[in-house]
C-alpha cells in the first residue's frame, strides 16, 4: 500500500487528550506520525483543512451489519447484536459474524447470553468468545428468570466478559406499543409504564454485583433508570450504559399520527424522560452513544401502527445527530466523539478508538459545521426507516479511513 498523508486537519483524539492542527502520516495500515512528518513523495494525500479526524467510530450494539451505510456514517467498527438469523449462539456463527464486513468494516459479536435467544437454556458462550465474540447480550428482550440471569452473570464473570442487557421487564412490557402517557391515551395504543425500565436495570445490577460481574445497558432511556444507574455507581457496581440519539432528541409525542418510522424498541418516552437523557450526558452518566441501527424495509413499517416492527436505520446519521445532542446538552466535541470510539473501545476491549503512532489506522474525517438534510431516499442502508428523514442537521462525514485505506469518500 502507498502511504497516505492528511493534512491540516483538526486533530481531536479523546483517548489521550489531543485537540491539535497536525498532519496525520500512515503507512502500513497503521499510524505512523502526527505532527508535521515528512510526508514520502509517493504518498497519497488528504487535504483536511477545515475538518476534524478522529478515530474511527465504534458503535455499540446494531442489528444488522450494513458496511457500505457504516462507512457513509464513518464508522469502522461495530459491536453486532446476536439477534440474526440464525442467532448467533454457536462458535461458528460467532465466526461467520466477523467476516461480514472485512476488510473495511470490522464486526466484533456479541454472543447470545441463551440459545436461540429464549431465555431458558445458557448459550456456549465460552466456545464463542474463544471464537472472538467480545461480550454477552440478551438481544432485544430482557432475560425474564432471575435464575437464569444470575446464572448467565456468574458465567461471564468467569470469563471476564460484559454482558450487554435490553433494559425493560419483559412482564410490563408485553404487548405494548408505546410508553403509557398522554399519547398513548389519546392514539388508543397499547403501553407499558416508563417505570419496567428502572425495574429491569434495578434488577439486572443487583445480580451483577452479587456475581462480581461487569454490565452494560445498551439504551437507557428515562430519568428513573439514569437514577438507578447512578446509586449503583456509588456502591460500586460495575455498569456503564448507552442510548441513542433518537431519545435525546425526540419524545412520545413523535409518534402522533401513528408514525411508525417513530415506533422504537424500547419505545420513545416523554419530554421530562429525553430532558433528563441530556443531563445524564452533560454529567457524563451516559458512557456511549450508538446508532443502534435496525433497518427496516417498507413492508415492515408501512402498516397499521400496532403491527410495525420497531426499530430505525440509524448509523448514516449517528454522527450528525449526536453533534445536535451534545449541542442541546452544552457536551463539547471531544467528549462525544469519546462516547462514539475510544469509550466502547475501552468498555469491550476492542482495538481502536485512539489515534497513537501505531494504533489502527481507522480515521473519521468530518466537517462539524457542514450544513445538509437528512433524506431517507438517499440513505446507502437498505432500510430507509428514520424519523429524522427531513431533518436539518450539521456535520457531514467527508471521508473514512480504514486500515490506512480510504473506505469512503462524500
Amino acid at each position: 500500500m502507498k502511504p497516505l498523508a492528511i493534512t491540516d486537519a483538526r486533530i481531536i483524539d479523546p483517548a489521550r487528550g489531543i485537540d491539535t492542527t497536525a498532519d496525520i502520516l500512515i503507512a502500513d495500515r497503521t499510524i505512523a506520525a502526527i505532527g508535521r512528518p515528512e510526508i514520502p513523495s509517493d504518498a497519497m494525500r488528504i487535504d483536511a483543512g477545515g475538518l476534524v479526524a478522529a478515530p474511527g467510530l465504534v458503535d455499540a450494539g446494531v442489528f444488522k451489519s450494513e458496511p457500505a451505510a457504516f462507512l457513509a456514517g464513518g464508522i469502522t467498527r461495530t459491536l453486532l447484536m446476536p439477534d440474526q438469523s440464525p442467532v448467533i449462539d454457536d462458535p461458528a456463527l460467532a465466526e461467520r459474524a466477523q467476516r461480514i464486513g472485512k476488510p473495511h468494516v470490522w464486526v466484533h459479536p456479541l454472543a447470545a447470553a441463551t440459545r436461540g435467544l429464549a431465555g431458558t437454556e445458557l448459550a456456549e458462550v465460552a466456545l464463542m468468545k474463544a471464537a472472538g465474540a467480545v461480550a454477552i447480550a440478551t438481544g432485544r428482550r430482557q432475560i425474564a428468570s432471575a435464575a437464569v440471569m444470575y446464572r448467565l452473570l456468574q458465567y461471564a464473570a468467569a470469563f471476564d466478559l460484559v454482558t450487554v442487557v435490553h433494559a425493560e421487564d419483559a412482564a410490563l412490557t408485553e404487548g405494548a406499543e408505546a410508553t403509557t402517557g398522554e399519547t398513548a391515551t389519546r392514539l388508543g395504543l397499547a403501553s407499558a409504564p416508563a417505570i419496567a425500565e428502572a425495574v429491569a436495570i434495578a434488577r439486572d445490577v443487583r445480580l451483577a454485583e452479587a456475581a462480581g460481574a461487569r454490565l452494560h445497558i445498551h439504551q437507557v432511556t428515562t430519568a428513573e433508570g439514569l437514577d438507578v444507574i447512578r446509586t449503583a455507581r456509588l456502591r460500586g457496581a460495575r455498569i456503564t450504559c448507552g442510548t441513542a440519539p433518537a431519545y435525546l432528541l425526540l419524545n412520545d409525542e413523535a409518534v402522533t399520527g401513528y408514525r411508525t418510522f417513530t415506533r422504537l424498541s424500547p419505545p420513545l418516552r416523554s419530554e421530562d424522560d429525553r430532558r433528563a437523557l441530556l443531563g445524564g450526558l452533560a454529567d457524563g452518566t451516559i458512557d456511549c452513544l450508538t446508532s443502534a441501527h435496525d433497518p427496516r424495509g417498507q413492508d415492515e413499517k408501512r402498516l397499521p401502527f400496532a403491527h410495525a416492527t420497531p426499530g430505525m436505520s440509524g448509523a448514516e446519521t449517528l454522527l450528525a445527530l449526536a453533534i445536535s445532542a451534545g449541542e442541546n446538552a452544552g457536551v463539547p466535541l471531544a467528549r462525544l466523539i469519546a462516547m462514539m470510539s475510544a469509550t466502547p473501545a475501552a468498555i469491550f476491549g476492542v482495538p481502536g478508538g485512539n489515534l497513537g503512532e501505531g494504533a489502527p489506522a481507522d480515521i473519521v474525517l468530518f466537517d462539524p459545521g457542514a450544513p445538509w438534510r437528512i433524506a431517507a431516499s438517499k440513505f446507502v442502508s437498505a432500510g430507509d426507516n428514520t424519523p429524522f428523514d427531513g431533518l436539518p442537521v450539521q456535520g457531514r462525514v467527508k471521508w473514512t479511513v480504514k486500515g490506512g485505506e480510504i473506505a469512503f469518500a462524500g
